[in-house]
């Protein structure tokens, strides 16, 4: 029982030290650059889209959660052209998805309440991913890099929410059958790729 205990206070000491250097190494890296800039003003978009969405701005809404999807990917490209690519950055970029899609499923689950069973597996799944990777950063173990099916996912909630906004609200068109197609096909690749990250994190974990 001594020993278990002894080895239970090294395993922790050896994620304590991990956690520390992690949180040191990102601490030393420049945060002023322009890929984190980016994030940060995602972050920020979120305010004026939420309240324009809520207020019935549609046009407004789409055009900030546009320009929040162009910053999205571009972010993320000039961190890999221009060598910028750092801890902080990993962090902030995954965050800041998390917290856009969290809000537009919010904002969309209140205008379109037809779409709450949708929007509730969409919002499980982001905030699964938000707990996994405060776990992960606790425990000095390196965040997963964004795959082609979390991607994916992404733009497909893109265009289904943006859809969804221009069509019904903006010109007035039913468009029931797109919305309940495009959530539908969002939805899936959502749930796919929770089972993807899922089995990676739990690589990771056995290592």
């Amino acid at each position: 029982m001594g020993i278990d205990r002894i080895k239970n206070i090294g395993t922790n000491s050896r994620v304590v030290k991990m956690s520390n250097f992690a949180i040191n190494k990102i601490a030393s890296e420049n945060f002023f650059n322009i890929p984190n800039m980016l994030t940060v003003f995602r972050v920020l978009m979120i305010i004026p889209f939420v309240i324009s969405l809520l207020t019935d701005k549609y046009l407004l809404s789409v055009v900030v959660f546009c320009i929040s999807g162009v910053t999205d990917i571009l972010d993320g490209f000039i961190a890999r052209r221009t060598g910028q690519v750092t801890k902080l950055g990993a962090i902030l970029d995954p965050l800041a998805d998390k917290l856009t899609l969290i809000s537009a499923i919010i904002c969309l689950s209140i205008k379109f309440p037809e779409l709450v069973p949708f929007v509730g597996i969409l919002l499980i799944k982001d905030l699964a991913m938000i707990v996994v990777g405060g776990v992960f950063l606790a425990n000095g173990i390196n965040l997963i890099a964004a795959k082609w099916y979390g991607k994916v996912s992404t733009a497909f909630f893109y265009l289904s929410a943006v859809s969804l906004v221009f069509f019904s609200k903006i010109c007035l068109v039913d468009c029931s059958v797109l919305s309940l197609v495009l959530f539908s096909l969002t939805t899936l690749f959502m749930v796919f790729s929770l089972f993807r990250y899922f089995i990676l994190c739990l690589k990771l974990l056995k290592k």
